[in-house]
């Protein structure tokens, strides 16, 4: 379980920490291309969902690796889940209703949920 663990919870971060940076750092023109519904939004949503994109990436890796709270892990997990509920929600309310990429990533968040909780 260590090692499922492991590499499905880095494939998370490492797709949730470029994700993130992406939206943190690019302006709303570079983004719209990637993601259509940042026109629906304030820039500073699209930042701070960024911000917490790469939080919790950095929860799913650094306390299991540091044995300091590793407890977040499994906390940084279901705010995954969370966060693509909401995203679907947002798909499916727009006029952008491709979902697939959300339904993957909830699956695989809800999945190092159950490795980081298993353990």
């Amino acid at each position: 379980m260590n090692i499922a663990y492991w590499i499905v919870a880095g494939l998370l971060a490492l797709f949730y920490f470029y994700a993130g940076t992406m939206k943190v750092i690019r302006s709303r023109d570079q983004l719209r291309p990637m993601m259509a519904w940042v026109d629906r939004m304030p820039l500073p949503v699209v930042r701070a969902l960024g911000t917490v994109e790469v939080l919790g990436a950095t929860g799913l890796l650094l306390p299991p690796l540091t044995g300091i709270a590793p407890s977040l892990a499994p906390a940084a997990a279901i705010g995954f889940v969370l966060l693509q509920t909401g995203a679907i929600a947002v798909h499916l309310t727009g006029e952008d209703r491709r979902i697939t990429l959300n339904l993957g990533l909830l699956v695989t968040a809800a999945v190092t949920l159950w490795l980081a909780t298993a353990r």
